[in-house]
């Protein structure tokens, strides 16, 4: 029988890339909905190379979006963020895609859920339904169509495109108007002991801030903050450490009940970073990074391994946790002006800002600011096996 296909448009955003659907182009049914999109993306598969899917084999690379109109007031569309594993049969729904959200607005403006002005910039207001968080997409268009062509260069991405300005509103955790689990520091601590068993005790920075996020000093890994990806994913004892480490500080952040379960279902969220005074290196593309041009050094582990570049939401909670007093981040930066952090990534650098004030003695952060720029790659059909389609299921 002929094969079952989908409408989907492929997209580069920031340094990610993915394929987005109309979330009514697809079952209601949750189960039949996650089979279908795992088929798309080639997972599971034991060789780790998604040659029979649209994934790149990367966690930079196996991402899936559902976007629709949404109901709720003062947003233009709902955005749900897929993270598919590549070797298990699991998508980890659980948090955001910052690179892939600098997508959501131009694709939103082009299935017409956004009505753009003939020419300026499009305001496209984001509902984040994997977070329940809002964030604002300011999109270049001309001509009513989304302008892709520009001279904004962004770190991990070869070729210029037009800059895509995102806000996201209050990153520090709040959910729908109201103070999330644990707010923005699930422990109420800026900085905790995570003992974590078979290595020892760890000083962490535990975050919910565009994605819950954990920070480390470099040092306390063994490393000088400065490492490429060869360095650590070919060092098998180390990303097995991270990952004790990631999965403890999950559960100590209420995500989870066990350390287990963090591992095998929740490999998304949350993300571990190491952190280091500014230290030279030759980014991935051959340019130098001066230690001078960069306030600190940062790297993140995404789906267990070393992210190529800085994932968005890496960005948003390096921005957050530079405004606090006191985290693992500020401690390096302090003194640093929190509106426009510059950090070096394996890629390049990059910059972000966050606005912090503070309100009855706390702290409170009400925006996390960056650039992106991203660009539609191919529009069309996606195809999936006939037995998958829900006409027959």
């Amino acid at each position: 029988m002929a094969q079952y296909k989908i409408p989907a448009v492929y997209m580069r955003g920031g340094t990610s890339k993915g394929v987005f659907f109309r979330a009514d182009s697809l079952p209601a049914d949750p189960v039949l909905r996650d089979q279908i999109l795992l088929r798309v993306i080639g997972s599971p598969d034991p060789y780790e190379k998604q040659i029979d899917g649209m994934g790149g084999a990367t966690s930079s690379t196996s991402k899936l979006v559902l976007v629709g109109p949404s109901s709720r007031p003062g947003c233009d569309v709902d955005y749900l963020f897929g993270a598919a594993s590549i070797e298990k049969p699991v998508i980890d729904w659980s948090g955001n895609c910052g690179n892939l959200t600098s997508a959501v607005g131009p694709f939103a403006i082009a299935q017409g859920f956004v009505k753009a002005p003939q020419d300026g910039i499009a305001t496209v207001r984001i509902w984040q339904a994997n977070i329940n968080a809002k964030i604002i997409a300011h999109v270049p268009v001309k001509n009513g169509e989304v302008v892709e062509e520009g001279d904004f260069e962004l770190d991990g991405v070869t070729f210029p495109a037009a800059e895509i300005r995102i806000e996201f509103l209050d990153p520090g955790g709040s959910e729908d108007g109201e103070e999330s689990a644990g707010g923005m520091f699930p422990t109420g601590n800026p900085v905790d002991a995570l003992d974590v068993p078979g290595y020892g005790s760890f000083h962490v920075t535990m975050i919910n801030a565009g994605n819950p996020a954990i920070f480390i000093n470099a040092e306390d890994l063994g490393l000088l903050g400065n490492e490429m990806q060869s360095d650590v994913n070919d060092n098998a004892g180390l990303l097995k450490k991270c990952e004790a480490i990631r999965a403890h500080a999950a559960v100590r952040m209420g995500l989870a009940a066990t350390a287990e379960e963090v591992t095998t279902l929740r490999p998304h969220t949350p993300k571990l970073a190491f952190v280091s005074l500014p230290t030279g290196y030759v980014a991935s593309s051959g340019k130098t990074v001066d230690p001078k041009s960069v306030d600190i050094n940062a790297r993140i582990l995404s789906m267990g391994k070393l992210h190529h570049a800085m994932t968005g939401t890496g960005a948003v909670a390096i921005a957050v946790a530079a405004a606090i007093p006191d985290t693992i981040v500020n401690r390096l930066v302090a003194g640093k002006a929190a509106d426009q952090i510059r950090f070096g990534h394996p890629s390049g650098v990059m910059a972000v800002g966050a606005e912090a004030e503070q309100r009855d003695g706390a702290w409170v952060v009400t925006k996390a600011i960056m650039s992106r720029s991203a660009r539609r790659l191919m529009e069309g059909q996606v195809f999936v096996p006939s037995s998958l389609d829900p006409q027959r299921t």
